[in-house]
């Protein structure tokens, strides 16, 4: 059996092996990142240390560098999954190490959040919502700010959030899912929960003493979708304890929430001021409906009942 050192000084003398090569060769140092790494250790790195790593080179650069060629986790096209490479030198030597994208990293964090949080879920048709689907015709003002909130969240402004209101079926919940989609090709993390099942989950957590836990996930995630508030059973300990303290936070801190609901902001405030128990308490009512108003821009959905 033929050596691979003598075969590879048997390719050498190729003049066909030279030639793709010097091609291949052509092809790495001309990608940005590596020009950029050979200028940033240009001092450092010789023409015989180039040679020799040049392998090395090569399997750096037929990779996605975070995520610029992969469409989402599962597409990924690198060694590792999940993982872009980055050129390190070190000890002399030219080396490739590996990082979780952004894409991996919020997958591992929506599933935490997931095992913590159960009222995330939403149906399969949500999470495959797009915007390319829904019909123009009737909803072009709704797609035109969901797509500006989309823009403003990917540029990093401080944006403010939207508040969609309209009757039962109209697709407003399905306008989270094209929203959270959209945020994630743009690597933005997102959450939506369903504010019934949430509260019913957060009051069962005093129990098992995670309600702390789950409220700090809650209040920090980097864009809180809030769906169908109005449909909960209000109480005082609901309202003054748990959504006032997400609202509170997410508004000091500028972070970017959007609601749906069956209630305009009239609706939603009379909801608001009565407890389960009868009790009439108007100002708290409007404490919170200050930090909505703050918090939301009020987009009526209309339509017909897509259930039906």
């Amino acid at each position: 059996m033929e050596r691979i050192n003598e075969t590879l000084k048997r390719l050498a003398g190729n003049k066909s092996f030279q030639e793709k090569y010097r091609q291949m060769r052509a092809e790495i140092l001309m990608n940005p990142y590596v020009k950029a790494f050979l200028n940033e250790h240009q001092d450092e790195i010789t023409n015989d240390l180039l040679e020799k790593n040049l392998m090395k080179l090569h399997e750096f650069g037929n990779q996605s560098i975070q995520c610029d060629h992969c469409q989402s986790l599962e597409n990924c096209k690198n060694l590792m999954q999940g993982y872009y490479p980055k050129l390190v030198f070190s000890r002399g030597s030219i080396e490739v190490h590996y990082d979780k994208c952004p894409r991996k990293l919020m997958d591992e964090e929506k599933r935490k959040n997931e095992k913590l949080i159960k009222s995330l879920y939403v149906p399969k048709d949500i999470l495959h919502a797009s915007f390319e689907v829904m019909d123009r015709s009737e909803r072009a003002e709704v797609i035109k700010k969901a797509l500006a909130f989309v823009m403003n969240c990917k540029e990093g402004l401080t944006t403010k959030g939207l508040y969609f209101h309209g009757e039962f079926g109209v697709g407003k919940s399905y306008i989270l899912g094209a929203i959270a989609n959209e945020l994630a090709k743009h690597k933005i993390s997102s959450m939506i929960v369903y504010v019934p099942e949430l509260f019913r989950e957060l009051k069962s957590s005093i129990g098992d003493s995670t309600l702390n836990e789950k409220l700090e996930a809650i209040k920090r995630e980097p864009v809180l979708m809030l769906d169908d508030i109005g449909a909960e059973t209000m109480s005082s300990w609901v309202r003054d304890e748990i959504l006032g303290p997400i609202l509170q936070f997410r508004m000091l801190e500028n972070q970017p929430t959007v609601f749906t609901s069956n209630l305009d902001f009239q609706g939603l405030e009379h909801h608001l001021t009565y407890s389960q128990r009868g009790e009439e308490e108007k100002i708290k009512a409007r404490r919170i409906m200050e930090r909505i108003r703050y918090l939301a821009e009020p987009v009526l959905v209309e339509g017909r009942n897509r259930r039906h």
